[in-house]
């Protein structure tokens, strides 16, 4: 995700830095980066001009330091409070007073981070959406403490890189996962008590309500862990059933089955195209 944020900024014309944790963190990112332009100019989608354009206001670095003058700071690290709020509290001590603080988070909520960032005004969420240079939509969430220059700048940043905004309110999952969610757990369930096969399923939904992939083919490319990881988060907050992971997720997770990154799920992705994998 931070990798997708920083090309399409990039792309915009920004002078973008994509700050890793580590040397070949870094190094990786942008071999992510470049792999990604590469494969825009093979398809025609994107003039090589374009592409070393957009390498050339990247700069990648281990160094939180090398922050400090950004006019915006985008944060996409690990779905954990606890860690967002510590590097909120680095880059305060670091950041000009003018610079706004955005998280990427999919399910917390961006209250629970503005009292720890020390600049409560300019702390506001920008959930994109994966693949970031693919996907249009970015939900620009605010708090009661954001203040209405920082909504208005976050929104037009947001349309400075070709996405399209929209306004949420600030409640864990905000709009498209407080939908979304219960609906992918929805079919695991439905899977669970025999109403179809995950082919069935994934078709009825694909072919039947017209949507672009069915669910499980969904849950295996947002990743199992991911979805168990936002559905505990959203649980946690709403207290309704419809939230709480099903336990044929928790037993994939467990597996070591999280999708199309650890080449199993719903689906088995040693094979092309993805075939049903077992699940009990």
């Amino acid at each position: 995700m931070g990798s997708g944020i920083a090309q399409v900024a990039a792309q915009a014309g920004l002078t973008t830095i994509v700050r890793e944790v580590t040397e070949p963190l870094a190094a990786r990112a942008r071999a992510s980066v470049t792999k990604s332009l590469d494969k825009a100019v093979e398809k025609g989608k994107l003039a090589p001009e374009a592409r070393d354009t957009t390498l050339a206001n990247l700069t990648f670095t281990p160094r939180l330091e090398d922050l400090a003058r950004s006019d915006l700071i985008v944060e996409a690290i690990v779905e954990e409070l606890d860690a967002k709020n510590t590097l909120w509290r680095e880059l305060h001590a670091l950041a000009g007073p003018e610079t706004i603080f955005a998280s990427n988070t999919s399910s917390l909520t961006i209250a629970a981070m503005a009292a720890e960032s020390g600049r409560p005004d300019r702390l506001v969420g920008l959930h994109f959406f994966n693949p970031v240079p693919l996907m249009r939509l970015v939900e620009v969430v605010r708090t009661v403490t954001t203040s209405d220059a920082t909504f208005e700048r976050a929104e037009a940043f947001v349309r400075q890189i070709g996405k399209q905004p929209i306004a949420a309110r600030d409640q864990s999952g905000f709009i498209v996962n407080r939908l979304l969610i219960p609906y992918m757990l929805d079919a695991i369930r439905a899977l669970e008590n025999g109403v179809g096969s995950i082919a069935d399923i994934d078709a009825g939904m694909q072919l039947g309500a017209g949507h672009p992939m069915g669910p499980f083919t969904l849950l295996d490319f947002v990743g199992l862990d991911t979805v168990e990881r936002v559905a505990e988060v959203m649980f946690d907050e709403y207290r309704e059933p419809r939230f709480a992971p099903p336990p044929l997720l928790r037993r994939l997770v467990r597996a070591g089955r999280f999708g199309r990154k650890s080449g199993r799920g719903f689906y088995d992705h040693s094979v092309n195209p993805p075939v049903p994998s077992p699940v009990v």
